[in-house]
């Protein structure tokens, strides 16, 4: 059993380090019902900060299986006035964003499909301005994990209910840079540092293009936005609040230009999307666009998500992430986009985030889209990295820069 002076850390560092809640400031915390015991003791650790308020929304994965099993699509895809309304109110109201993810890969997988896109299509569309919101870092916001026994079970499928969920206890803690001795707030400051060299780097360079190859059959160029920023670890709030968007965090990522993406990409680690577990898949550009795939499993799953939108199927985000982090070499597949994302390098179908091109955040969509950027109501990240990954950099001049090299930065 895991010690409560660790989950204490834990909370703390979320709410002081991953939001880095204000003074006078109010907390909204999304929570499953599973994690009811870490969640109260992410309330007491934001009061103690001095935050004014906190609320807590819970949410049951099961219910919501439920509902999808016998509620008519129709209804399911009606959404009441008072939630929108509540979702301005967090808006209007300046409220940090605290969510616990912890959902179980493929608990939805004998839902229908086109369904579950209806439903989630008409939601995407209601809370349109709060993606905008959060995408566009108007507040600060926060992802972690505490494990579940049906998360837990499918990653340790071999252990005992207690020991699946131990172990993962074990795995997220250390991901998170948290040991019964260490100051977690200074080691993660230290790797913000890290991040933020890579990241730096990256933007003197200027690149136009990126191309990646690997012997799995990766080869696939990515252009940049003009003006592009790459950004990593630790972000600033347009309030001017430092904040760590995700716990835990490898990546430095950046803006592809929405029309000039071409080539094929393999994924190397599975896609929990919407409770379907997507495997063995590949997708082709051209001008950008998702003009065909493949998948050995969830292959439907994997055309709702490129099919979601008009935007879904270019992509958003490129990130870089040296195969030899702590979460690739810990060897496990957490079948968790939160954990699996930062052990490789990723790429995400559908919304770019604004802080990714100068002056992004005061833009209005329309000067986003002018910009080369893609807009979508979807945002899922795919993991393609592998130890042989090799990426070239093309600058406007024409030179060329090795950026990885087996995998791994070597710039």
């Amino acid at each position: 059993m895991i010690k409560e002076e660790l989950l204490r850390k834990y909370a703390k560092l979320a709410v002081c380090v991953g939001v880095n809640i204000q003074p006078d400031q109010p907390l909204l915390i999304n929570a499953p019902v599973e994690c009811a015991d870490f969640t109260r003791l992410c309330v007491e650790e934001a009061y103690k900060a001095k935050a004014s308020y906190v609320h807590v929304e819970w949410n049951d994965e099961i219910i919501s299986k439920t509902a999808y099993k016998y509620a008519s699509v129709e209804t399911l895809e009606d959404i009441p006035q008072y939630r929108i309304d509540g979702r301005h109110y967090i808006v209007d109201n300046n409220y940090a964003l605290l969510s616990i993810a912890a959902r179980t890969p493929g608990l939805l997988a004998d839902i229908d499909a086109e369904k579950m896109q209806r439903v989630q299509i008409a939601g995407s569309k209601a809370f349109k301005f709060f993606m905008t919101h959060t995408m566009g870092n108007k507040t600060q916001w926060s992802v972690i994990s505490v494990p579940t026994i049906g998360w837990a079970k499918k990653v340790f499928p071999n252990e005992t209910d207690e020991n699946a969920v131990n172990k993962l206890w074990d795995a997220i803690l250390k991901a998170v840079r948290i040991t019964k001795d260490n100051d977690p707030v200074q080691e993660w400051n230290q790797h913000n540092e890290k991040l933020h060299h890579y990241t730096e780097t990256l933007n003197k360079f200027n690149f136009k293009s990126l191309h990646f190859k690997n012997s799995l059959g990766t080869d696939l160029t990515v252009a940049l936005v003009k003006d592009h920023i790459w950004a990593g670890g630790c972000e600033k709030s347009t309030t001017g609040v430092v904040f760590n968007p995700n716990m835990p965090t490898e990546e430095c990522f950046s803006m592809p230009d929405k029309y000039h993406v071409d080539g094929i990409v393999y994924a190397t680690k599975p896609l929990n999307h919407n409770g379907k577990l997507i495997e063995d898949f590949d997708i082709t550009f051209k001008d950008g666009k998702a003009v065909e795939y493949h998948a050995k499993k969830e292959v439907e799953a994997l055309k709702s998500l490129i099919d979601f939108d008009k935007g879904s199927c270019y992509l958003g985000e490129v990130a870089l992430i040296s195969h030899l982090s702590p979460i690739s070499l810990s060897n496990i597949l957490f079948l968790n986009t939160l954990f699996d994302e930062n052990a490789s390098c990723h790429l995400a179908l559908g919304a770019a985030y604004p802080m990714n091109v100068k002056g992004g955040t005061s833009m209005s969509e329309k000067e986003m889209i002018a910009a080369g950027a893609n807009t979508s109501m979807e945002h899922s990240d795919f993991m393609f990295g592998s130890a042989d990954m090799e990426i070239v950099g093309t600058t406007y001049d024409g030179k060329q820069v090795k950026v990885f090299e087996k995998g791994n930065f070597i710039i």
